[in-house]
């Protein structure tokens, strides 16, 4: 237990929980079949208005958070609207000079302190700590130190939205909007002479992708304190793509999987540094050489879904004939 309480461990937890948003960020627009690298982007977006809203302005986190992610979905839809005519490797390119654009901007603007970035963010878990310390819960009472307690904290909070986040998701996928979606994916020109409006959820599935991506930035800020554009550049566009592609974009967990794995892996790999980005690198190229469509798929899961029941059913006749 105390092993897992590590500060260490508990900063690697929580950038997971927010690696693995940013993935489903990634996952919205490639169920519909766009290539997308403009999360960096709203992810800057989302990450500065929330911090220059609570900095500035004194907002409280919550409301900065979700205006964060609002704003970004503005900029998502005027972003997806006019790219509609865009596909595949043509619509990566646009989205992530997009990207780029918020970078330079942000890298000149005075009221984001340019290159030197925004320092002294409100925190998430401190803010959580006062709040339970003026109801009368103290860290000290429950065995923790005040860092620990706030990492704790901050972890509790981001996998609660996490988790609501995937059951929107995957609720979502099993709506009509999840249909449209899947039919657009397997054949856009069959799904409009179905009479599915494609221009209309190809948008809504950019802009949800946004708005999470905002969301995910802004909660970035609040954790780290401190953001600069260097924070949100084209390693960071890639980085969350590789998400979907190395965990597999067609089914929900794929992506949650991938930010997972990704973000363990370069921890894992301290021992060898001087080799971690080419070992990194290797592992992409073999699975793009012998698994193009990730770790997880959907005949993958289906497999594992059904040993499950089996799994499931044969224990429940041990307990019938016992």
């Amino acid at each position: 237990m105390h092993d897992l309480l590590n500060p260490y461990v508990l900063q690697i937890g929580i950038f997971i929980l927010v690696n693995c948003m940013l993935a489903m960020s990634m996952y919205l627009p490639l169920s519909t079949g766009q290539l997308s690298l403009g999360a960096a982007g709203f992810m800057s977006i989302g990450a500065y208005s929330s911090a220059l809203l609570t900095l500035k302005l004194q907002l409280p986190m919550p409301v900065g958070i979700i205006a964060g992610g609002l704003l970004a979905g503005v900029a998502g839809l005027a972003i997806g609207i006019p790219a509609l005519r865009l596909s595949g490797v043509y619509l990566a390119i646009c989205t992530l000079g997009f990207g780029e654009m918020v970078r330079v901007v942000l890298n000149n603007m005075e009221i984001t302190n340019g290159a030197l970035g925004l320092n002294g963010i409100p925190q998430l878990g401190q803010s959580l700590v006062k709040i339970l310390r003026d109801m009368g819960i103290q860290a000290r009472a429950l065995g923790l130190s005040v860092p620990q307690f706030s990492s704790l904290l901050t972890i509790i909070v981001l996998f609660i939205l996490l988790v609501l986040l995937v059951l929107f998701i995957y609720r979502q996928g099993k709506s009509r909007v999840g249909r449209a979606y899947e039919a657009i994916l397997g054949d856009e020109s069959a799904a409009q002479a179905m009479g599915i409006n494609v221009t209309y959820y190809k948008v809504l599935a950019f802009v949800q992708g946004a708005i999470i991506a905002g969301m995910a930035g802004a909660l970035s800020a609040h954790v780290t304190f401190f953001i600069s554009p260097a924070d949100f550049n084209y390693h960071k566009a890639v980085e969350v793509l590789i998400f979907a592609v190395l965990g597999g974009s067609g089914v929900i967990w794929g992506p949650l999987l991938g930010a997972t794995l990704l973000t363990l892996l370069p921890e894992a790999l301290r021992f060898a540094s001087e080799y971690r980005m080419m070992i990194y690198g290797a592992l992409l190229v073999f699975m793009m050489a012998f698994r193009p469509q990730g770790i997880l798929d959907a005949s993958t899961w289906r497999r594992l879904t059904a040993w499950r029941t089996r799994k499931q059913k044969s224990v429940n006749k041990e307990g019938v004939s016992s």
